[in-house]
């Protein structure tokens, strides 16, 4: 399972998530404490807003500790929202393009979870793809393809329906074609703008999802793991749910995909 952090809020130097806290992304990269694999090696990847509407990305097949450049980009970057993701492979091949996060003009995605027996269908799952997104399509990953259908699902105008609608497909093919559990994610998301989040899962196992507003950096960190141990103010996420954050305001509402696959 994949660890990840995000931020939203006044600019700050990526390397106050990513790297410098005691729990790091970094530090979680090679000593995660809440998910199955404590290492996270098959490489990373940041998505940032700065100047123009439009992310910058940076991904490579490193393991996250082990790339200078890694360090010194986030030393040197402020941004006022980033999402930042180190990889865990669930099958997939270890690449740039399989690299989290994804991005589409403006939206940036990172998930951390799987989509059930995703090999058994992934040609079925690529095809729910719209042709005039395909061209997007550059990895192999069930994150990815989970993205794209949320782009053709809404994303622009309906994130939570646009992503719970696209999580209903795939729980639909994991059940006809794919094995339990059919879907396990957190994952962040981002038009540049706001910031969002889902937790949800088909069975009682949802990956570990939390967030703290910082006063001192007057922004909201939003992580697979609190990024200091025993720092207090870190508040878990329920399973399904969807947050939208607003500087120190957020907004929680039902993600349940499932409802939607059982009606279709």
């Amino acid at each position: 399972m994949c660890r990840w952090a995000a931020y939203a809020g006044a600019p700050i130097f990526l390397e106050e998530i990513i790297s410098r806290p005691g729990h790091s992304l970094i530090h979680q990269s090679h000593g995660a404490t809440q998910c199955h694999s404590a290492i996270n090696a098959d490489g990373f990847g940041v998505a940032w807003y700065g100047a123009r509407p439009e992310p910058g990305l940076f991904r490579d097949v490193l393991p996250a500790w082990s790339d200078p450049n890694l360090r010194s980009l986030t030393a040197q970057v402020r941004s006022p929202l980033f999402l930042a993701h180190v990889r865990a492979s669930t099958g997939t091949a270890t690449s740039r393009n399989n690299c989290h996060p994804f991005v589409h003009g403006r939206w940036s995605f990172m998930h951390n979870g799987q989509v059930g027996g995703y090999d058994d269908f992934r040609r079925d799952a690529d095809m729910m793809i719209p042709d005039a997104l395909y061209p997007h399509r550059k990895g192999a990953t069930d994150s990815e393809a989970l993205f794209l259908v949320a782009v053709a699902e809404g994303l622009d105008t309906d994130p939570r329906g646009a992503l719970e609608r696209a999580a209903a497909r795939f729980i639909r093919l994991a059940r006809e074609k794919g094995a339990a559990p059919h879907l396990r994610m957190t994952a962040a998301l981002s038009d540049g703008e706001r910031l969002y989040a889902v937790r949800y899962a088909t069975d009682e196992a949802a990956p570990s999802l939390y967030h703290r507003w910082s006063d001192t950096r007057a922004g909201m960190a939003v992580v697979s793991e609190p990024l200091e141990d025993g720092e207090g103010g870190w508040i878990e996420v329920p399973p399904a749910t969807f947050c939208t954050f607003d500087k120190a305001e957020v907004r929680m509402e039902e993600f349940l995909p499932c409802r939607l696959a059982r009606v279709a």
